[in-house]
């Protein structure tokens, strides 16, 4: 017999002696059924089925179970994956575009990507004990500055065509009166798709065409180039050849036109940096850091770069890590101008990135100090080398290489063969080139490639009647002596601060990274609280299949008859979403929260167009069908939104109208009426949080979707509380059109340490046409050539990624998650998520006021600790209890959010009651030390909390002269004496950092 989906403490009955014994949900779940029953007794609540009801309003409950397949085992799931992975056929891939095969270092496949010290950690936010992260994302900072010669980056971007959006946007922000953005036609064709889905609706004309012509006037421009804000150009271009742009440069400077780069990392070690240009260089660089040592994974995650000038850092968005010190004065780093990120600027902002791919920044940025600068030209000049050996032998098989400047890719022109017999002779030898059109192909290397990859390739370019003269491979291997790299002619140096001279030999770079481990605080330490971020068990069984070579070795433009499993996976897994969100349709392409917000917002958008066009058919001169038509570009918001929500409305081209809360933190019904009444003609939509940022399942969520859909406007869920929701409500049955789904958050996908996330899009029925789309997907991966008045094209489908599906080597975990916990596990989690959270607030409330609760005295998943008035009382801040956990070994939940001066907890299902009492244990503790301040038996501002975090080196020092012990300083709680984990800095000065702004690794002295 099935167990009940109303009872989590039924899925830990016993099984039968036939069934399989690795069950999963007993393993997810934390409380067992015995702490449930005890949770429950001090809730005064005589079953979950009688806590759910008294939580989740009667009107959105679900009244059927999910319709999902029953629970596999771990085993058994696995199996089912891997039969699933192996419809997958591996190709070694020569299709280039931003994509290439890589050999990661197995010190850092195993210590790093596999590593949950590493994958389980949260976004940096506490410095104190991040710096083991924060410092290899220095190191990536200090890389990427190095290699493109700017002396600002961030610490990564979601991907290259993302990140090359966002410099458009930047190039918009700087140049405010300048609306058109102009790309090379030699630029990546997903980069220019996911650019032109950008700039629709933020009123920028992109023009793309080629640079060559840009400042010619034989050339007719729909626009002039004092019009232009920004260029991008691709180097080395798409097509390999590499161009020198000093001229361009200075000319595009000479007109205030901002100059972007889209370059190479791995090519950098050897050519002309674009900061060293000529004409004043250029302005910014992106690109990805793939190649360095993360594997394709079918398009992701990986980490991109951005960099560029000094003067432009107050524009880049996204994260910057940045050297500031701590109270003793020693060197320590933490996440610099954070006032400047722009989920916090909220409808200011210029970007919606408040991520980052933090896991592959910091494997790319270890694939360099593991290689130093000296190996990682090595592996350049031989990817050179490799792909002059093919230049130099393929004119004597009588066809021909397009450009002589190149990298690792070369286009050539056949003569004798067309590009279709070339890929079936190739298909025996699973080999899969670049098709421009039916005479040209492109082949693009990488440090995989060797001399049988050139051999094959020029085998299959020999024509038919030729195939008994081919000379074979000692003529080859004499071609490789003779024929050496020419393409050395970068003069600066790279890569020249110590960590990067280091750590060659594999035990070296073994312990620098467990030396870096053992400063953060991840999962594997403890319990992370934080509110609306959902820190929950990554299971192992989860994470396995991410390594295996099926799905991390295929690239995101593989032909579709080569990722049949992939396929297969997309589709059960969007199944399994629609199900549990009640919706019509998912589109897997959005590789962040952030970005998912974005899509559905643009599905919002496009719809009302659709709308408007099919009302004004008859009306619109033709030359005028690609602007826009509808009026709708408001968006409601309400004031106790996530920052990125306003953010995301605003690169949406949308009108940011804020929504008033009232005294219980619910939406203001009667603010919403008046705001939706006031703005009916274009009102857009609405974007709710369910349940919301306070923690509280809203009772009028059905009449807030009803006012909204009677102005004529469209409802957007942000999906961050999901977790609240599955299986016992859904967004569909609520009301809402879109919703994005945080995949790293309720579908159990690691945060990284800040990224990667997944944020798909689920829809209603009208919407789907409005889903994102993608210029390549199976084997079209053409040079996309357009004309250079494209912006006058029809609308430009929604392109999100660079990649068709996001990241889609981390979707295993969700699909394993899924079918592991069955439907009946998957509502069970969500009950105990909910118990977990009412257990704690409960314990708590005598100590400390718990902020808001629902209409019967319940909180949903989360809830929120009030301690403002600890300022007045004790001059105790939030930051103040957030650095004392530090001492008792946990993370801080939510800080100031979504209230300031407060506490936001999310405990998760898979937390036992026993770490749920550690917990509450620390904050009581707490809540004891403030109040022998408050009773002046502790002095006001020198104490434990004031102090903290407290280090080893402090409490050993000669010297001790706070008026509490060194005991209760290190070891305020029982379990501290048993495994203590030590904050590595103290107290780290903020405004310090800003004031001295440091974003690369500082010299060695610093530390001394």
């Amino acid at each position: 017999m099935n167990p009940t989906p109303s009872s989590a403490s039924a899925l830990s009955t016993q099984p039968s002696a036939l069934a399989p014994l690795d069950t999963f949900p007993r393993r997810h779940i934390g409380p067992s059924p015995a702490d449930q029953a005890a949770m429950l007794q001090l809730l005064g609540a005589s079953s979950l089925e009688e806590l759910i009801a008294q939580t989740v309003p009667a009107a959105i409950r679900l009244q059927k179970p999910l319709n999902l397949p029953p629970a596999q085992s771990e085993s058994e799931a696995l199996g089912t994956l891997r039969s699933i992975a192996s419809k997958n056929r591996i190709y070694k891939s020569f299709l280039g575009m931003g994509y290439y095969g890589t050999i990661t270092p197995p010190v850092i496949l195993r210590n790093i990507l596999e590593n949950p010290g590493w994958y389980t950690q949260y976004t940096p936010y506490q410095a104190e004990i991040s710096q083991g992260r924060l410092e290899a994302l220095l190191n990536f900072q200090t890389m990427v500055s190095d290699l493109t010669a700017l002396p600002m980056a961030n610490s990564s971007m979601l991907d290259e065509a993302t990140a090359a959006a966002e410099a458009m946007s930047m190039c918009h922000a700087m140049n405010p009166d300048r609306n058109a953005f102009f790309v090379s036609d030699n630029v990546h064709p997903q980069t220019i798709a996911v650019i032109r889905s950008r700039a629709q609706w933020l009123g920028i004309h992109v023009i793309v065409g080629d640079e060559g012509d840009l400042f010619h006037d034989s050339i007719a421009l729909p626009i002039t180039t004092k019009d232009l804000c920004g260029i991008l150009l691709q180097y080395p271009g798409t097509d390999g050849h590499i161009e020198d742009y000093s001229a361009l440069t200075q000319q595009c400077h000479d007109d205030d036109i901002l100059v972007v780069a889209a370059t190479d990392l791995l090519a950098l070690t050897l050519i002309k940096p674009p900061g060293e240009w000529g004409g004043g260089g250029a302005d910014i660089a992106v690109g990805s850091a793939q190649r360095f040592g993360v594997p394709m994974g079918f398009g992701g995650p990986h980490a991109a770069f951005i960099a560029c000038k000094s003067e432009f850092t107050r524009k880049l968005p996204g994260r910057i890590v940045g050297v500031s010190k701590d109270a003793h004065g020693n060197p320590a780093y933490r996440l610099a101008l954070q006032t400047r990120e722009q989920h916090i600027r909220r409808e200011k902002a210029t970007s919606n990135i408040c991520t980052a791919q933090v896991l592959l920044a910091i494997m790319a940025s270890m694939y360099a100090v593991y290689h130093g600068p000296d190996g990682l030209k090595a592996i350049a000049k031989k990817v050179n080398s490799i792909a002059r050996l093919l230049a130099e032998a393929v004119p004597e098989f009588g066809h021909a290489v397009i450009s002589d400047d190149f990298f690792d890719t070369l286009s050539i022109k056949l003569k004798k063969r067309s590009a279709a017999e070339v890929i079936k002779s190739l298909n025996p030898h699973k080999i899969n080139v670049r098709v421009y059109d039916a005479e040209t192909i492109g082949v693009s290397f990488d440090e995989t490639s060797d001399l049988n990859d050139v051999l094959w390739l020029l085998e299959a370019m020999t024509p038919s009647n030729h195939k008994g003269s081919f000379p074979g491979k000692p003529w080859l291997l004499e071609k490789w002596q003779a024929e050496q790299s020419k393409i050395e002619n970068r003069k600066s140096k790279i890569l020249q601060h110590p960590v990067f001279n280091s750590y060659h030999a594999e035990h070296e770079m073994l312990r620098y990274i467990h030396r870096l481990q053992s400063k953060d605080l991840s999962l594997t330490t403890s319990m992370i609280p934080l509110g609306s971020c959902t820190m929950k068990l990554n299971a192992t069984s989860e994470m396995i299949p991410v390594t295996w070579p099926e799905f991390a070795n295929l690239h995101p433009y593989a032909p579709a008859d080569q990722t049949a499993g992939y396929q297969e996976l997309f589709k059960t897994l969007e199944d399994y979403l629609a199900e549990i969100t009640g919706f019509a349709a998912v589109s897997l392409q959005p590789n962040a929260g952030s970005q998912g917000e974005y899509a559905g917002l643009l599905a919002i958008r496009e719809y009302h167009e659709s709308q408007a066009r099919a009302a004004a058919a008859n009306q619109l001169p033709i030359t005028n069908y690609q602007l826009p038509v509808s009026p709708r570009d408001i968006c409601l918001i309400p004031t106790s939104a996530h920052g990125t929500n306003p953010a995301s409305a605003v690169v949406a081209g949308l009108k940011v109208v804020p929504v008033a809360c009232d005294d219980q933190g619910n939406i203001d019904i009667e603010d919403l009426k008046k705001k939706a009444a006031q703005h009916a003609a274009n009102l857009s939509c609405i974007m709710i949080t369910y349940p919301s940022t306070h923690g509280v399942f809203e009772e009028s969520v059905k009449q807030i979707c009803k006012i909204v859909h009677d102005h004529g406007g469209q409802v957007y869920m942000d999906g961050a509380n999901m977790n609240a929701q599955v299986g016992l409500t859904s967004p569909g049955n609520i009301g809402a059109d879109v919703c994005h789904l945080n995949l790293h958050k309720t579908f159990c996908i690691p945060h990284g340490g800040g990224g990667p996330g997944m944020g798909p899009i689920a829809v209603a029925q009208h919407l789907i046409p409005h889903l994102p789309k993608h210029p390549l997907t199976g084997a079209d991966a053409s040079k996309s050539q357009l004309p250079i008045t494209n912006y006058q094209l029809p609308t430009p489908p929604i392109v999100i990624s660079a990649a068709p599906h996001g990241s889609a080597s981390i979707l295993p975990i969700s699909w394993m998650y899924i079918r592991m916990m069955g439907p009946d596990g998957l509502t069970a989690a969500t009950q105990v998520a909910i118990l977990n959270a009412n257990y704690m607030a409960k314990r708590l409330e005598s100590h400390y006021p718990i902020l808001y609760r629902g209409k019967n005295g319940r909180c949903a998943h989360e809830f929120i600790l009030d301690c403002r008035h600890f300022e007045d009382s004790a001059n105790i801040k939030v930051e103040d209890i957030a650095k004392r956990l530090m001492d008792f070994g946990f993370h801080a939940p939510t800080m100031s959010w979504p209230v300031p001066g407060t506490l936001m907890f999310e405990p998760t299902e898979s937390e036992s009651k026993a770490e749920l009492d550690r917990l509450c244990d620390a904050m009581i503790a707490i809540r004891e030390e403030i109040r022998a301040i408050e009773q002046g038996k502790m002095d006001k501002t020198d104490n434990p909390l004031k102090n903290a975090p407290h280090t080893a080196p402090a409490v050993t020092a000669d010297t001790w002269q706070h008026p509490y012990s060194r005991h209760q300083a290190a070891y305020p709680a029982p379990w501290t004496r048993v495994h203590k984990y030590w904050p590595t800095v103290s107290r780290i000065d903020n405004p310090y950092g800003d004031r001295n702004l440091l974003c690369t690794c500082p010299p060695v002295d610093a530390y001394h």
